[in-house]
């Protein structure tokens, strides 16, 4: 008779490239309860209440309830954090402008558009578009982020151009001071707006009405 038999081998572990691709996630950096966003989620935060300049680790730490050197683990300096934050807001942005340019449509439609999607970033992304408009090219992080703000404004400037050279606006304005009193109109939504207000998506009809059809009534 033969005896039991032989249990199967266990499976090999997996090693962290394959747990990636099984599990359809990215590596992360960072130990268990304090990833790299949370830590880049409070940075954010204190950036905003006290100020990029008078934040420092030590302060992010306590905020975290971790030590300084548990969130090196995770970034290498609050310059990078800083980084990570304008580049969340910029990005969001520069995904609006590419979806709008890649459309075949007027000018003043993919304008319109455009507007409209960049409320939807600013109030999905609020801290961060907080974070970016406040920063003053003192660090060359701000620098870089000012750069690539300004040529987001050469895309905006451009499509008021298009549309005015459509006839679809009227031609007397400046383009480049149109551009920047859509978007101020847009920012302006860092003072007040907050997500307890409701769906973002009537606010951008709001804007955007206002913004191409204005307030009065039709005569």
């Amino acid at each position: 008779m033969t005896g039991p038999a032989d249990p199967a081998p266990a499976p090999a572990e997996l090693t962290r490239a394959e747990r990636v691709l099984r599990d359809g996630a990215r590596p992360r950096r960072g130990r268990p309860g304090h990833d790299q966003d949370a830590v880049l989620t409070a940075a954010v935060r204190l950036f905003n209440e006290r100020g990029y300049e008078a934040t420092s680790m030590g302060e992010l730490a306590e905020r975290l309830g971790i030590t300084k050197s548990s969130i090196y683990h995770h970034v290498s300096s609050k310059q990078e954090l800083l980084r990570m934050a304008v580049d969340h807001a910029l990005d969001g942005l520069f995904e609006a402008a590419d979806e709008v340019r890649a459309r075949q449509a007027p000018a003043i439609e993919r304008l319109e558009l455009l507007i409209r999607r960049s409320v939807l970033v600013l109030a999905d992304r609020l801290e961060y578009v907080t974070l970016l408009l406040r920063v003053r090219g003192n660090t060359a992080v701000e620098q870089q982020a000012l750069l690539r703000r300004r040529v987001f404004d050469a895309i905006v400037t451009d499509l008021v151009k298009q549309a005015q050279a459509d006839g679809a606006l009227r031609p007397d304005m400046d383009p480049a001071t149109a551009a920047r009193l859509l978007f101020g109109m847009v920012n302006s939504l860092i003072e007040w707006y907050s997500p307890d207000r409701g769906a973002a998506e009537p606010l951008a009809d709001t804007i955007t009405a206002i913004a191409f059809d204005g307030l009065r009534t039709a005569r």
